[in-house]
C-alpha cells in the first residue's frame, strides 16, 4: 500500500490534534502536526534529511493569528512549538514550501470563503482551498486529488477566484508595460529600491552622485505613475522585478547607462 504522508499546520491545538487523529485513522495516511510556520519548516527539513518527505501540507489560512497557541498539556499528536522563531502566515508558508520543496502539495484550510485570499493562495502555489468544516471524506478526496496534480476549490468560490486571478493578471500586464518604459539605468535603480537601498546606498553602488540618483528615482516614480517608493516597489514586484543582487557586482563603472 502506498502511504500518504500529511503534515497538518495549524496553531489551534485542538483543531490540529483532532484533524491529525482523524486522518491517522485512515489505513494509507501517516500524519504529523506542527503548530506554527517555523515548526512546519523544521518538520519538512528534518523529513528530507531522514529520507521520508511529506506529500501534502494542510495549512491554516489564518496561521499565526493566535498569539497564545500551543500552551497547555502535551498533545496526543505531537505539535511542534515554533513561536520562539517568530510567526509565518499561511500564504507565506505556502510560497516558501512551493519554492523549497515543489514536489510537496499544499492545501489551505479556511474558516470562511474568501475569493481574494484563495486567489493569493493559488498564486503562491497552493493546490487547493478547503473549508475547515468540510467532511473528512471530502478532505481525503482533496488530498488524493492534489497528488494527481488536480486543483480543488469550493464551487461557490470558483467565479470569485477566477475574477481575482484575471484582475491580478491585468494589473501585472499593466505593471510590466510601465516597467518596460524605464531606461536600463532606471530599471537598475528600481531594483535597488526593491532591495530596500536608500539614495546614498544606491549612489555608492551605481557610482553616481546622490543628486543623479534622486533624479533617476523621480523619473522612475513619474514613469510608473506612483508617488512613493513603497508604491513603486509594490508595482515592481507585480511586474516580476526582483531586488538587485547585493552580493555581487551588477552594474558597470562609468556613465554609459547613466
Amino acid at each position: 500500500m502506498v502511504r500518504i504522508r500529511v503534515l497538518v499546520v495549524d496553531d489551534h491545538r485542538i483543531f490540529a490534534e483532532s484533524l491529525a487523529a482523524a486522518l491517522a485513522a485512515e489505513p494509507d495516511v501517516d500524519v504529523s502536526a506542527a503548530g506554527s510556520g517555523p515548526a512546519a519548516l523544521r518538520c519538512l527539513e528534518r523529513a528530507v534529511t531522514e529520507g521520508r518527505r511529506y506529500d501534502v501540507l494542510l495549512v491554516d489560512a489564518d496561521l499565526g493569528a493566535t498569539a497564545s497557541a500551543l500552551q497547555g498539556s502535551r498533545p496526543a499528536v505531537p505539535v511542534q512549538d515554533g513561536n520562539a522563531d517568530g510567526l509565518v502566515d499561511g500564504i507565506s508558508l505556502v510560497a516558501g514550501v512551493r519554492s523549497g520543496q515543489p514536489a510537496v502539495r499544499t492545501v489551505v484550510l479556511a474558516e470562511k470563503d474568501d475569493p481574494r485570499r484563495a486567489a493569493l493562495a493559488l498564486q503562491a502555489g497552493a493546490s487547493g482551498w478547503v473549508a475547515k468544516d468540510c467532511s473528512l471524506s471530502r478532505l481525503l478526496t482533496v488530498i488524493r486529488g492534489v497528488l494527481r496534480d488536480e486543483t480543488h476549490l469550493p464551487p461557490a468560490l470558483l467565479t470569485g477566484v477566477l475574477r481575482e486571478l484575471t484582475a491580478a493578471r491585468k494589473h501585472r500586464t499593466e505593471s510590466e508595460r510601465l516597467v518596460e518604459s524605464l531606461t536600463p539605468r532606471e530599471r537598475e535603480v528600481l531594483r535597488c529600491m526593491v532591495a530596500g537601498l536608500g539614495r546614498k546606498a544606491v549612489a555608492e553602488r551605481l557610482f553616481l552622485s546622490p543628486h543623479t540618483v534622486r533624479t533617476h528615482m523621480q523619473n522612475v516614480l513619474g514613469k510608473l505613475g506612483v508617488h512613493s517608493t513603497l508604491a513603486a516597489v509594490a508595482l515592481a514586484r507585480r511586474a516580476g522585478v526582483g531586488p538587485v543582487d547585493l552580493a555581487g557586482d551588477v552594474v558597470e563603472r562609468g556613465g554609459q547607462l547613466a
